[in-house]
């Protein structure tokens, strides 16, 4: 039996996560910076009164930021903690994936790639990396990060 997933973009990266994670996908949002955050969390967005923190992937992922003018796209995810948005470059497809395609993570990923992913899933002409949500969650203290602020 195979397994759903909801797919995304970032770069020339091809990702995927369960769907029974994703809550809805969006269109960039408006968005309140929050001064004292790792640079990670792009900032808060309200989505029908309730506060979601926006983590932007490529920062995640140590990729230079998505060219000026073009619009991130918000991946909501459901989280132990609540909702989070994962800020991507193109909403994908859900497609079905068979256990039979299923590797072990390259060697040959970058290091910054290889720490969030699971494992990944052959297609027919590229990889589909299985996104490790709770790690690409994960926020490290930055350059004035205070601990109140959750870092």
């Amino acid at each position: 039996m195979g397994q759903q997933l909801a797919t995304f973009s970032v770069a020339d990266m091809h990702f995927g996560v369960d769907v029974l994670q994703v809550q809805e996908v969006l269109r960039e949002q408006e968005m309140t910076s929050i001064p004292t955050a790792p640079l990670t969390i792009r900032g808060l967005i309200n989505l029908r009164g309730q506060i979601i923190t926006a983590i932007d992937l490529r920062l995640r992922l140590k990729l230079p930021p998505l060219e000026a003018g073009k619009p991130a796209m918000n991946m909501i995810l459901r989280t132990e903690d609540g909702a989070a948005s994962l800020l991507v470059d193109e909403i994908g497809d859900v497609i079905e994936v068979s256990s039979s395609s299923y590797e072990e993570c390259p060697e040959t990923l970058a290091s910054s790639v290889r720490d969030l992913v699971g494992g990944v899933h052959k297609m027919k002409d590229s990889l589909l990396l299985l996104l490790d949500t709770a790690k690409a969650l994960e926020v490290s203290g930055g350059a004035g990060c205070q601990p109140a602020a959750g870092c």
